[in-house]
């Protein structure tokens, strides 16, 4: 399927000129006054925003905030050769984390952009209603990367201004539940104005369904079960994909189950290091980071035995192994190969039975080059939001209300794309929501969801405890449910103050 980019070459850095009596004008400098001119503007301020859902050294869907999301997980291992990453992986982290800074300065990068098109798009003259879907555009922007920050972070500053004095950059934190306030009306006013269409964009659905989600996350399921339906019936035409493994691989992005996911591929530059400059590509290094050594790989991460076990619990309705392991792991099982070659060529690192096939370049020989050459780049884009997540969702919000009747169907149909048998009739909710847990840790595996998954409910003690991942006994409950605010951020905001249980 053909790919529409968001290019990142025009990131905008607004700086304030400096006027004495003159009154004199930089050609060479780029500024609010000067900037705000055509429709282009906007898009170009908007791919700066898109871009750092990619950022090297702190976009959640980077490498970096890739191996964030899924570190601390029950079913995630980070091998000691990148500290920070160790580190957060074994709960071993402390404020001045290089990996949990680096995700928490990106997203208020992208908040600050973000504010900067809403305070600036009407400068431009645009049509009523396309000034109204740009302005819906930077709304969901801002409000995913507050997602991002409430659940790592919990308490945190909200910033809905852009500054205008040295003192307007020292902002106090605001209590959790003022951050998902914040979240649910961005992606409230978003979904008004956005788009049912709006390809490798964001969206009406998009927005509604990131909606339905932070009402799953703060427990008002009345709330998430009216959302997260409406994004079952027109306008929208959502479904599974067939074949489980389309959702991860570059040929088929886009598809229908996508609701949104961030647009990658191996084109601009040939440095996926370089940051945002004209030598950046825009893929990421995840693939290379995340393969084995055999193939020009740094192995960095094992899925755990545990994960492993999981997807064995329950066959297929012909008696064969879920599909979707297939699709997510690697191992040595008859006639397994990877990256053309067969699985017995390659060493299992860590004493785990697996690694992860979901993302990888596999049908390549190797991760040394791009899809066009770019050196360790992947093209495959990060989905960020997928129907089964919308139906996993809806189904755990009717059953939280002791709808599981109406639960069924969602739940069945995640089910049966996997070739699973038809569920018990009759299931309880504490039944129900066994499987729906089940369901969503088999599912989006490797897709940064199980930590907030398990800490939502209120079982991450017991299940990192119950795992075999390594650096459980140094979980403290509580206190690793959320990132420490950084260290500099302490130093440098004198309004700032520490998460309590990190004091």
């Amino acid at each position: 399927m053909k790919k529409i980019l968001i290019s990142v070459a025009a990131t905008l850095v607004f700086a304030s000129c400096s006027r004495d009596t003159l009154d004199l004008t930089n050609p060479n400098q780029i500024t609010t006054e000067t900037f705000w001119k055509t429709e282009s503007d906007v898009k170009s301020a908007l791919a700066g925003t898109y871009g750092l859902f990619k950022n090297v050294n702190g976009g959640l869907w980077g490498v970096r905030g890739v191996e964030l999301s899924n570190g601390r997980g029950d079913d995630f291992f980070i091998r000691n050769d990148v500290a920070a990453l160790y580190q957060l992986s074994t709960f071993t982290n402390t404020p001045d984390n290089g990996v949990s800074e680096g995700v928490y300065n990106v997203c208020y990068r992208a908040i600050f952009r973000a504010n900067q098109i809403l305070e600036n798009v009407s400068k431009v003259g645009l049509e009523a209603d396309k000034e109204k879907a740009y302005i819906a555009e930077a709304k969901f922007l801002r409000g995913l990367n507050y997602f991002i920050l409430v659940t790592n972070f919990g308490d945190v500053a909200i910033r809905t201004k852009v500054p205008v004095v040295t003192d307007d950059y020292f902002v106090a934190k605001s209590p959790e539940k003022d951050v998902w306030a914040q979240v649910i009306k961005d992606f409230t006013e978003a979904a008004a104005d956005l788009p049912v269409t709006n390809y490798g964009r964001a969206t009406k659905g998009a927005a509604l369904g990131m909606l339905g989600k932070a009402y799953v996350y703060t427990k008002d399921y009345v709330n998430a079960a009216t959302i997260l339906q409406s994004l079952t019936m027109a306008p929208f035409n959502y479904s599974l994909t067939a074949n489980y493994e389309d959702n991860f691989k570059e040929d088929t992005e886009n598809n229908s189950e996508s609701l949104f996911e961030i647009q990658l591929s191996d084109v601009g530059g040939t440095n996926p290091w370089a940051g945002e400059n004209a030598n950046e590509t825009l893929g990421v290094t995840t693939a290379q980071e995340f393969a084995p050594g055999e193939v020009a790989g740094w192995f960095e991460v094992s899925p755990t035995d545990k994960l492993f076990n999981e997807f064995q619990k329950e066959k297929t309705t012909t008696n064969e192994l879920d599909p979707r392991m297939y699709a997510t792991l690697i191992w040595d099982y008859p006639g397994a190969t990877f990256y053309n070659k067969p699985f017995t060529a390659f060493k299992l690192q860590f004493g785990f039975k697996s690694m992860f096939k979901k993302y990888q370049n596999y049908t390549q020989n190797n991760e040394l080059k791009g899809s066009k050459g770019g050196d360790y780049t992947s093209s495959i884009n990060e989905r960020v939001l997928r129907y089964a997540d919308i139906e996993l969702l809806l189904a755990e919000a009717l059953t939280m209300q002791g709808r599981t009747g109406d639960a069924y169907s969602y739940l069945q149909d995640v089910r049966s794309r996997a070739k699973l048998g038809l569920l018990a009739n009759g299931l309880g909710q504490d039944a129900m929501m066994a499987e729906i847990r089940h369901q969503r840790m088999i599912e989006f595996a490797r897709e940064g969801q199980r930590f907030y998954d398990l800490k939502r409910w209120g079982l991450l003690q017991q299940e990192i405890t119950n795992s075999d991942k390594v650096g459980k006994q140094y979980f403290v409950n509580g206190k690793h449910d959320y990132f420490p605010i950084p260290q500099s951020e302490i130093t440098t905001n004198a309004k700032m103050e520490q998460n309590e249980r990190w004091k």
